[in-house]
């Protein structure tokens, strides 16, 4: 199947041949639908927090960062072009097409954050922005005759406008990043960028972070990760054979968000906050985001003591009160169904699958109310040993054919907004091996193309979803204030924006 040639490429990007033809392999058999036992919902999954308990939990977790008992970090998925933002508008400078989000640009320009950057891009060529035409306002806006939005990523483009000049969604997140991963002053901050955009990140950086550490009295540590060129997939023709480049080299392709799963494992803090580059609000709206960062943090911390005790207490010996305590902890708290078989066990056995279960990664996920957005939720799902667990699933997962498996994900009442609090180092402080928890059979393939021949894509288990399928997990119910990312650029006209 490979050339000497495929060999070497395979062995230049860190990959083996064994991986990539298990890749193949994938494309061949198809990846199993996710079985669906039923909705998560409050009281069945997901928690809702009374205002004493947020009032708890938030005091904690300061507290415990205060005093410098965790360190804490905020990890922020940022790769990539934000050329679907503009998908309209490039239709438009392009192929003379125009809807109404095109016509709402174009008449609530003014409203726009970068709005001045703008003007300034025009009037420096000698053009006028008031009567210069739309064509023309949308070339300097689009691309690298003006600002070049079209190919800059969404954390470098500025989103909300303040009276001491605008903020981009990177400076946004250095400022939540002193708001609630603050571990005594000391702010570490992770994104993750695509190489050709690495040095305007950086760049930024540089520009503003003496800005933000006078105003917070804090010191930053920024970090950056590029996505590893060993965690791309192989592409296949339609009848699965490997597709090849013009000058007969296989092709590769990113692999999703799930390949970010090496970056974060890369990282080392007692608490990691996981939240997408688009998702950021102004100041006025920051307090509830704070607020519930905070109390999922807390139960993070809370529930990690309650896990490494009874960690601690199965290692010195188990009794019957022991395994009846921790079947209701798994089954009432962490929403763990047994396989099947399990009432038939000995206590040997059943403690054996405790001290499995308990030492993991810890996640806990926020979730809001379903207003239809596009996307995954929390869901039951059935495991292949008869157990049942708590997961994030997406709709590429669910057989849309199966009538009662459509109808769970459809009545689904929340939704997975990205909003994350994880603890990934076991009793010891020794960082877990992520990749023992994900579910390779979680992944998915997609039907794209290159240089006008069709293809199949493959992506990695979900980051959220396949790739911590076998985290122990929490559900939060978080207000629907907390979730506003940036799909198309006139989002950012919207009320939680300005």
């Amino acid at each position: 199947m490979f050339n000497d040639d495929d060999l070497q490429l395979i062995k230049e990007r860190g990959s083996d041949v064994a991986l990539v033809e298990e890749q193949i392999n994938y494309f061949i058999d198809g990846f199993p639908f996710l079985p669906l036992s039923k909705a998560a919902t409050v009281g069945e999954g997901i928690i809702r927090l009374s205002d004493e308990q947020i009032q708890q939990l938030t005091a904690e977790f300061d507290r415990s960062a205060a005093e410098g008992e965790i360190s804490l970090l905020k990890f922020v998925p940022a790769s990539g072009a934000a050329t679907r933002m503009f998908k309209s508008l490039f239709a438009f400078l392009e192929q003379d097409k125009s809807d109404k989000s095109v016509e709402e640009f174009f008449e609530r320009l003014t409203e726009f954050a970068f709005y001045n950057d703008l003007q300034e891009a025009l009037t420096a060529d000698g053009k006028d922005i008031n009567t210069a035409d739309r064509k023309t306002i949308a070339e300097y806006f689009l691309t690298d005759k003006g600002l070049g939005y079209g190919s800059l990523p969404k954390g470098l483009l500025e989103f909300h406008r303040y009276e001491d000049g605008s903020r981009t969604p990177l400076e946004e997140h250095l400022v939540e990043g002193a708001l609630y991963a603050n571990a005594g002053g000391r702010v570490q901050i992770h994104f993750t960028v695509s190489p050709e955009h690495r040095d305007k990140f950086e760049k930024l950086v540089v520009e503003v972070l003496p800005t933000y550490e006078s105003r917070f009295g804090v010191k930053y540590y920024v970090s950056f990760s590029e996505q590893k060129a060993s965690t791309d997939t192989i592409a296949v023709n339609m009848d699965n054979t490997p597709f090849r480049e013009k000058d007969g080299s296989l092709l590769f392709r990113p692999a999703g968000h799930g390949a970010l799963l090496e970056n974060l494992a890369g990282l080392d803090a007692d608490v990691i906050f996981t939240k997408n580059i688009d998702n950021v609000v102004p100041d006025r709206l920051k307090d509830t985001t704070i607020t519930y960062k905070k109390a999922l943090a807390g139960i993070l911390l809370s529930y990690q003591k309650r896990i490494f005790s009874y960690i601690e207490k199965l290692e010195k010996g188990q009794d019957a009160a022991l395994l009846e305590e921790l079947d209701r902890f798994f089954q009432e708290e962490l929403s763990v169904r047994p396989p099947q078989g399990y009432t038939s066990w000995s206590d040997d056995e059943k403690a054996a699958y405790f001290l499995r279960k308990l030492d993991r990664p810890l996640r806990v996920c926020g979730m809001v109310k379903n207003e239809g957005e596009p996307g995954g939720g929390p869901f039951w799902a059935d495991n292949a040993d008869g157990s049942a667990s708590l997961q994030i699933v997406e709709s590429a997962q669910v057989d849309m054919d199966n009538e009662s498996q459509k109808s769970i994900f459809k009545n689904a009442t929340h939704f997975n907004p990205v909003d994350l609090v994880g603890a990934m180092k076991n009793r010891h402080g020794q960082a877990y091996d992520l990749r023992r928890f994900r579910d390779p059979m979680t992944g998915f393939v997609s039907n794209k193309s290159k240089d006008g021949k069709d293809l199949k894509a493959q992506e990695l288990p979900g980051l959220w979803n396949g790739s911590m399928a076998d985290w122990n997990t929490l559900f939060v119910e978080v207000p629907l204030v907390t979730f506003n990312p940036v799909k198309t650029v006139n989002d950012l006209l919207r009320e939680q924006h300005q």
